[in-house]
This record gives structure tokens, sequence and C-alpha cells, in this order.
């Protein structure tokens, strides 16, 4: 069965980074665009960065433009998301998710999901 399981969260301090890894097993990774959403407390879950199969195109929220970079390595089924100068409004359980299709802020077009990590920013 299709697994993806995130690693790479836990507790910062504001300014610091953190890499949030995702490897994905039980599926062609390389035909899946991947997506980062995160949620947090009483929030929905909102899209954070996506990067097409073979990583050509990338995609951000406004909210982490400049700050987060997703990149994939195909040949390890494994998709990253690079956050920089975290600040506390950063702070929610990241999921990683795996789409067949061309819609990459689109929750409902996701298939697979992560079980997600938690990523604390202190101010």
């Amino acid at each position: 069965q299709v697994q993806l399981v995130e690693s790479g969260g836990g507790l910062v301090q504001a300014g610091d980074s953190l890499r949030l890894s995702c490897a994905a097993s039980g599926l062609t990774f390389s035909s899946y665009v991947m997506g980062w959403f995160r949620q947090a407390p009483g929030k929905e879950r909102e899209f954070v960065a996506a990067i097409t199969w073979s990583g050509g195109w990338t995609y951000y929220a406004d909210s982490v433009k400049g700050r987060f970079t997703i990149s994939r390595d195909n040949a390890k089924s494994t998709v990253y998301l690079q956050m920089n100068s975290l600040k506390p409004e950063d702070t929610a359980v990241y999921y990683c998710a795996a789409n067949p299709r061309y819609s990459v802020q689109n929750m409902a077009a996701y298939d697979y999901w992560g079980q997600g990590t938690q990523v604390t920013v202190s101010s």
C-alpha cells in the first residue's frame, strides 16, 4: 500500500531553520505531483508548497514564498521542505501529499497523505 512518512519536525526558535522530509513508498513517485500542507490549531488545512513530477515547477503560498523551498529526489522517492526564517505563525502540523493530477493547490486532488509532523516555532 501507499505510504508517505514525514520527518524532521520539532521545536525551534523564531528565525531558525528546519528541513522536513517525506519518504514515499508503494507508488510510482515520479508520476505524482508532491505537495506540502499545514494545519494550525483551530484552523483549516492550507496549501504550503508543491512541486511537479520532475521538479521543473514549484509553487508556494504567499505566506512562505522566499522562506521555504520545496525539492524532490525521485531516485529516493522523497520530497523535502526547507524552511528558513521560521516565524511563530508557521507553527502547525505539516503534511505531505501525493497528487496524480496537475492541480497543485487543491487538496481534493491529492490522493495520498502522510500522518503529519509537528513544527513549533517559539518567539
